[in-house]
């Protein structure tokens, strides 16, 4: 069975705001009834602060009524509505200088394809200076003639994700201005 998100202060939370019994919440949170009853009791975790399960979407509010109706019932996890993108970001701290060469060329296809998105967004999306940017943007960069535009996703310097979340922004901040 799936367990919440941070069990313990998911079931801090249920202690607090529910009437459900400790063996529910410790089935559900995958805790000995006695733990609940130690957290409860704040033995255990003193100035711990709940996690409300609703609202990351683990349980709904007709589950909990439920629940609290029948003492026997169990509490059942929600489906997950939508998957939660890994907000890690995992850059190396080196790059080749193979990668450092086509650099340019991504940058070159954000401002090709994507005219509106700005230069701060770009510099955060490749990681590259504000010089750079301004040069390709202006086509007074040095080997403005050699840049092939490329896909920045394809040459590995950003996901798919963080590309569509840039350009959602470019396009929420060009839209106001037009209306």
């Amino acid at each position: 069975m799936a367990l919440p998100i941070m069990p313990q202060g998911t079931a801090v939370w249920l202690v607090e705001n529910t009437a459900l019994t400790f063996e529910q919440i410790g089935q559900f949170c995958g805790l000995h009834p006695l733990e609940v009853q130690a957290l409860a009791d704040e033995q255990v975790s003193v100035g711990m602060i709940g996690v409300d399960p609703i609202k990351l979407g683990q349980l709904t509010n007709e589950e909990i009524d439920r629940c609290t109706r029948d003492r026997n019932a169990k509490l059942n996890i929600a489906s997950a509505k939508f998957v939660v993108p890994n907000t890690k970001k995992s850059r190396q701290k080196y790059t080749p200088l193979l990668k450092r060469r086509d650099r340019p060329d991504a940058i070159a296809w954000l401002v090709k394809f994507y005219p509106d998105m700005t230069d701060a967004a770009i510099r955060s999306l490749l990681s590259t200076t504000k010089s750079t940017v301004a040069a390709i943007r202006s086509r007074t960069y040095s080997r403005i003639n050699e840049l092939r535009p490329r896909d920045p996703v394809l040459l590995g310097f950003c996901s798919q994700l963080e590309l569509d979340a840039a350009v959602a922004e470019a396009k929420r901040s060009v839209e106001p201005e037009e209306a």
